[in-house]
């Protein structure tokens, strides 16, 4: 089964050329009270379990950093994290943006998930959880998802 995970992942990202663009939408937070509210394009690169995440935000300021599959838990007692990407969990920004129990149900324990930690060259810091749902019935992969919060109390809904 981890087999096939991997293939389907290489088959995702070559089609895409390494690369995936994403937009992220302020849902909460003071960029959310704009008017527009402001949209930031993100790009995910890298292979497999790993690679990396850029947004450029409105005033200029570049993030950057690395994004890394986060493995299953093998035990209830595993939080799955690794110890190299130091990330809160966003399990309460999942459901304020897609719904009341929408961690617990569609993101807690996914096989295809991920966190990044991009800090910006003016002192911004965007954690950033994202995963894509498994179509069990045609055992592909569905569109990514994922969500976003930085240091200046905003939340974000990451769209691809």
């Amino acid at each position: 089964m981890r087999s096939r995970l991997t293939v389907v992942l290489l088959g995702v990202f070559a089609l895409s050329g390494c690369s995936l663009t994403g937009r992220l939408y302020p849902v909460k937070g003071p960029l959310s009270t704009q008017s527009p509210s402001p949209v930031y394009v993100a790009r995910m690169t890298g292979l497999l379990n790993s690679g990396n995440f850029s947004v450029v935000l409105g005033d200029g300021e570049v993030c950057k950093g690395g994004w890394q599959e986060i493995p299953r838990p093998k035990t209830s007692n595993d939080a799955g994290t690794p110890g190299n990407l130091l990330v809160t969990n966003l399990s309460a920004e999942w459901d304020t943006v897609y719904g009341t129990g929408f961690y617990a149900a569609h993101v807690l324990g996914a096989k295809l998930y991920a966190r990044a930690v991009v800090t910006g060259n003016r002192g911004t810091i965007l954690n950033v959880e994202m995963y894509r749902p498994l179509d069990q019935a045609e055992n592909k992969a569905g569109t990514p998802k994922g969500v976003a919060k930085d240091n200046k109390d905003n939340i974000y809904k990451l769209v691809f």
